[in-house]
């Protein structure tokens, strides 16, 4: 089968890690690439931590750089709601860092900037409104850019763009997130808390009801203090929760003298991810498709490695003479399985069943443990 012909192979929708390593990846692969995002400035809102493995970028091919490295990390400390902790300092053992703390803002215009300099078109403030497939094979993207309509054809539209994904409801694809999937996250970055290098993470439903509390290091002295909970936990919003934390908890004393520099919040699916992530002409990568780690709420590892596994294949897919239906557009879904996906699914039946336990000490003392050995080098699941 000879393609029609298009403006773009791919247009890719949401311009965050999983977007912009999608767009880089297939655009390596020989494929021409548009890059969207409704966003005037790349990164903007901050709705997480920006805690990122040096595994995790080292599989998508991106150095740390210290445009957008605020500090590394070497380690963990999990405490439990008493306050008893277990510390893992790697420095004992290597001198290279696990991983970084990121500004989101530059990290996000890093990715996206590899992205063109691979060879992709980015647009900014440009919204998707549709698409419409036609005879040829080829789907019409509708687009509103800088406020005035435009489209463009491409072979496949790629959704990244975040939970409650546009893309995915073009294709008939249920987004919806049940409420006691969805965490509530709010975090302060602050000045005077001291930092060793190490993410920190409180758990128990004293502090964090269906969550966790932590303190990351965020560079030149700074810190970022939050915590998320499930909704359907508590009657108490996470603000609430984050203000009791920072003024009753084991830590208090530590965190009198915190200066805040900046507020950020948002909600993080700790869902199961979508068994269906593709449709004619669409796939979904990143939060769209629900790549998020259920049990941790971290999906920046899992954007980029779901947005390079999504470029590759339809790189090698759009080589061929199959058509972009959704039975041959599953290849993508079944290779993400492989890859990611099932541990990820092993992941959320960790937590279900942590949350299925009626005692909330027995629940505490299951999901510190989970984390604690989640952070192990030797874990099964440290490639979530």
């Amino acid at each position: 089968m000879v393609r029609a012909k298009v403006d773009y192979d791919l247009v890719v929708v949401g311009s965050g890690p999983a977007g912009a390593t999608a767009a880089r990846t297939a655009v390596r692969g020989g494929l021409s690439v548009l890059l969207v995002d409704k966003k005037q400035e790349l990164g903007a809102p901050i709705q997480c931590s920006g805690a990122v493995s040096a595994n995790a970028l080292a599989g998508v091919d991106v150095a740390p750089a210290a445009e957008f490295v605020l500090e590394p990390v070497y380690g963990f400390v999990a405490y439990d709601a008493e306050g008893t902790a277990e510390t893992l300092d790697y420095r004992r053992y290597r001198d290279q860092p696990l991983g970084y703390v990121v500004d989101r803002r530059r990290f996000d215009r890093h990715l996206a900037g590899l992205a063109e300099q691979a060879g992709a078109e980015l647009w900014l403030k440009t919204e998707a409104v549709g698409h419409e497939p036609r005879p040829d094979g080829t789907t019409e993207v509708r687009l509103t850019r800088l406020g005035r309509p435009v489209s463009v054809t491409a072979h496949v539209v790629v959704g990244a763009d975040g939970v409650q994904s546009q893309v995915g409801r073009w294709a008939g694809i249920q987004t919806r997130i049940k409420l006691k999937e969805l965490a509530s996250c709010f975090q302060f970055v602050v000045e005077g808390v001291e930092t060793r290098g190490l993410l920190e993470i409180v758990t128990g439903e004293r502090w964090a009801p269906g969550g966790y509390a932590w303190i990351f290091p965020k560079g030149h002295g700074n810190a970022e203090v939050g915590l998320g909970v499930a909704r359907t936990m508590t009657e108490r919003d996470a603000r609430w929760h984050l203000d009791r934390f920072m003024t009753e908890s084991f830590l208090a004393d530590r965190l009198k003298g915190a200066r805040i520099i900046e507020v950020q919040g948002g909600g993080v699916p700790l869902a199961a991810p979508l068994k269906r992530q593709s449709a004619d002409h669409i796939v979904l990568v990143g939060d769209a498709a629900r790549h998020v780690n259920p049990i941790t709420g971290g999906g920046i590892h899992t954007a980029l490695r779901g947005g390079a596994i999504a470029g590759g294949f339809l790189a090698e897919f759009l080589a061929g003479d199959l058509p972009p239906t959704a039975a041959h557009l599953d290849g993508y879904h079944q290779r993400w399985l492989a890859e990611l996906g099932n541990t990820m699914w092993k992941l959320y039946g960790v937590k279900t069943g942590i949350f299925r336990e009626r005692d909330a000490a027995r629940r505490d003392a299951l999901l510190n443990e989970t984390m604690t050995n989640y952070f192990r080098p030797d874990s099964e699941f440290r490639k979530v």
